[in-house]
């Protein structure tokens, strides 16, 4: 069974940090584009950053800069590292391959709240 856990969000205050995890098992992600995904209170979900398999990184706009994507093939995990949080980057937050068409079923996501 191919299964994605989230974890490492939480409550923190405009100006903090965190840094979420995304472990995956049931099958290799290592030669798959990934992604992470946030999902706002009445928003539709949507990609804030990706990293290829060799590496390479894009990002949203709205978190271009704050945002940081990382990789362990080794461990099949996808790791974000978010500082400078703004009270807009609240939502839940997700990691599935970028490609539709190789996409895991979701996972539960984990929370991100950012007060102001």
């Amino acid at each position: 069974q191919v299964r994605l856990v989230e974890s490492g969000g939480g409550l923190v205050q405009a100006g903090g940090s965190l840094r979420l995890s995304c472990a995956a098992s049931g099958r290799s992600f290592s030669s798959n584009t990934m992604g992470w995904f946030r999902q706002a209170p009445g928003k539709q979900r949507e990609l804030v950053a990706r990293i290829s398999s060799g590496g390479e990184t894009i990002y949203a706009d709205s978190v271009k800069g704050r945002f940081t994507i990382s990789r362990d093939n080794a461990k099949n995990t996808v790791f974000l590292q978010m500082n400078s949080l703004k009270a807009e980057d609240t939502g839940v937050y997700y990691c599935n391959t970028f490609l539709t068409s190789l996409r895991a079923d979701w996972g539960q996501g984990t929370q991100v709240t950012v007060s102001s």
